[in-house]
């Protein structure tokens, strides 16, 4: 199901939408909901690796020790 929202974009990104939108002919709504699930993948990689980051508990290894684990 979709929900609709509104908001408010200054001019110069409403612009570039468009421009994207109308080189790979699609609307801009599906310019816009692209970007968006990307943010939000890229966010939640972020967000583990910051937990990951901040985890006492979690052993951090060498590059060294890591190359061996992947046999690289």
């Amino acid at each position: 199901m979709n929900t609709m929202i509104s908001l408010r974009l200054p001019e110069g990104i409403v612009s570039a939408i468009g421009r994207i939108a109308s080189d790979l002919e699609r609307p801009k709504t599906y310019i816009v909901r692209k970007a968006l699930e990307r943010y939000l993948s890229e966010f939640a990689d972020y967000q583990i690796a910051l937990d990951r980051i901040k985890n006492k508990d979690d052993k951090i290894i060498s590059s060294k020790e890591m190359r061996a684990k992947l046999d690289i």
